[in-house]
């Protein structure tokens, strides 16, 4: 179950795309459905959300959304490029999406690798505009159990997309 203030924020996120008319789509991996869970938790979410993709393996990456293989072989799946690159391709295959937000992570107990620690998650926000496709990628540290890194990065995401706008 999702936490108060992660539909609060949903909320507000979906407000602000209602008034200025867009339409957001997801991204997922170590969310799962996460992000689009709390979005469509809103009572009219479907005047803003226009759907979501989980993406868990490296194949749903690069079938679904287009990620690069070579991208996944320099950076990983756990990486800002990886990051941009599932938000970009959210946008590249949804028409009717002006905003995408990706995640992308390690949310533990196991997992870790040599510089990429559990709790370690990889977002981006794209945004479609007259000029093309922009995009902003971060990476985070969380703490604390798989399920509070998950909880946390969905937090993370859902207000970066809404200081995106």
């Amino acid at each position: 179950m999702l936490n108060t203030s992660i539909i609060e924020l949903a909320a507000a996120l979906g407000d602000k795309l209602t008034r200025e008319k867009l339409f957001l789509a997801t991204a997922e991996s170590c969310t799962g459905g996460l992000v689009a869970g709390a979005c469509t938790a809103i009572a009219g979410s479907s005047n803003w959300f226009e759907r979501g993709y989980i993406t868990y393996s490296n194949e749903a990456k690069q079938e679904e959304l287009g990620v690069n293989t070579d991208t996944l072989e320099r950076f990983g799946a756990v990486s800002e490029e990886t990051a941009m690159e599932m938000a970009a391709g959210v946008l590249a295959v949804v028409p009717k999406a002006d905003l995408a937000v990706s995640t992308t992570g390690i949310a533990g107990p196991g997992g870790a690798t040599a510089g990429k620690p559990v709790g370690m998650v990889c977002f981006a926000v794209a945004r479609r505009t007259e000029e093309g496709v922009t995009a902003r990628a971060y990476t985070q540290l969380f703490e604390g159990d798989r399920a509070h890194v998950r909880e946390q990065a969905v937090q993370f995401i859902l207000h970066s997309a809404f200081t995106s706008l």
